[in-house]
């Protein structure tokens, strides 16, 4: 039977935006499936890892039967991707397997039944809603995402807390080493609310983002999240655990302080980085009237050394680092100049925009 009609990038493109959380391997078969769902003219797809479900729409009507089936998702996206462009991809369902035919291709593919498709039950009451244009959280979540945790055994710190307070929602992130903060004005006035997002939904939610005006609508729920945008719905649940006091780890009176070109301190990093050691990946840097210099050694005894002017005047210090998580925030952030705050050679480091109160970034010294 005929059930559906269409050019290929009409069902490739809403495919990949959901799946990108589907497991290979799952306990569950059907959960490396995406459920296919026809009303009307609309074809929608939803995956789901039962933790995050992601749902989307073909952005044309497409003509045909209505239906809902499930069939493997990475093989679907496997074959709509080897099909020439434009291509017209014809699918016919008949006794469990969905056949798509594109020009003198033919595939027949298995399904399992779509009300064995397990899906998440949402809450309807929020504690908090807003909405932002997507650029606005896609710059956000581009500033902070670098510092979550993987795989911590402080398993809320594998994720990124998401407040909102009065007209401003923040986003943190932190691995125990360093911690980026980055926050945003909205004109509606939000209730206290909080919750942790897993890592998983914060990438594929960035993922899809575009980098335009249209806007998102976030609405936290009392164990979810959900976000709205286009024909895209991703409902994530979140991390339960209570996320560290951020606002104690800020230096406040490191006396340190100048400014530097983000780019000629990004550049020095990245060649002082080609001789730091593999695995400790450490640097120093070494603060003097009217320089700073960046110092890589590694284990072959081979040094890397950089020099940049600084506007400072105060007295030497020493300081170590790895460079990782100097080359991190210096690649995410947007701003030409930053303004850095040293205290002493074991006292975290504050990196912030000048003039601009709404990102921190404080990275922990290293012994080398």
């Amino acid at each position: 039977m005929l059930i559906l009609q269409a050019e290929r990038d009409a069902l490739l493109k809403p495919l990949l935006a959901v799946t990108g959380i589907v497991e290979r391997r799952h306990t569950l078969p059907i959960l490396s499936n995406v459920l296919i769902e026809k009303k009307g003219g609309q074809v929608g797809f939803l995956a789901t890892d039962l933790e995050i479900q992601i749902t989307t729409a073909s952005a044309d009507e497409l003509p045909g039967e209505d239906f809902r089936l499930t069939t493997s998702a990475k093989k679907l996206q496997d074959i709509l991707r080897a099909i020439p462009d434009k291509a017209t991809v014809t699918l016919e369902q008949l006794d469990g397997r969905l056949t798509l035919k594109a020009g003198k291709s033919r595939f027949n593919l298995q399904t399992l039944p779509a009300e064995d498709f397990p899906l998440l039950s949402v809450g309807n009451a929020s504690d908090a809603s807003l909405t932002l244009p997507q650029r606005e959280l896609k710059r956000l979540i581009s500033q902070v995402q670098y510092a979550m945790a993987v795989q911590d055994i402080r398993y809320y710190l594998n994720g990124l807390l998401m407040q909102t307070d009065g007209n401003q929602v923040k986003l943190i992130a932190t691995d125990g080493h360093r911690l980026a903060f980055a926050s945003a004005d909205v004109t509606d006035a939000l209730p206290k609310a909080e919750v942790i997002l897993p890592r998983k939904t914060i990438l594929e939610l960035y993922k899809l983002l575009q980098d335009s005006d249209d806007e998102i609508r976030i609405e936290l729920l009392a164990n979810q999240v959900r976000f709205s945008f286009g024909s895209t719905v991703i409902i994530s649940k979140v991390v339960d655990g209570k996320f560290p006091d951020y606002n104690r780890v800020i230096p406040l009176d490191n006396d340190k302080i100048f400014l530097i070109e983000r780019l000629n301190f990004l550049h020095a990093l990245q060649r002082a980085a080609i001789l730091a050691n593999e695995k400790f990946r450490g640097v120093r840097l070494v603060l003097a009237p009217g320089k700073m210099s960046i110092l890589c050694t590694n284990s072959e005894q081979e040094e890397a050394e950089e020099e940049l002017e600084i506007a400072f005047q105060g007295g030497t210090l020493e300081i170590g680092f790895n460079i990782n998580y100097l080359l991190d925030v210096l690649t995410n952030l947007p701003a030409d100049t930053l303004q850095m705050a040293f205290g002493d050679a074991n006292r975290s480091t504050l990196i912030t925009i000048p003039d601009y109160g709404n990102f921190k970034y404080i990275v922990m010294p290293m012994r080398i």
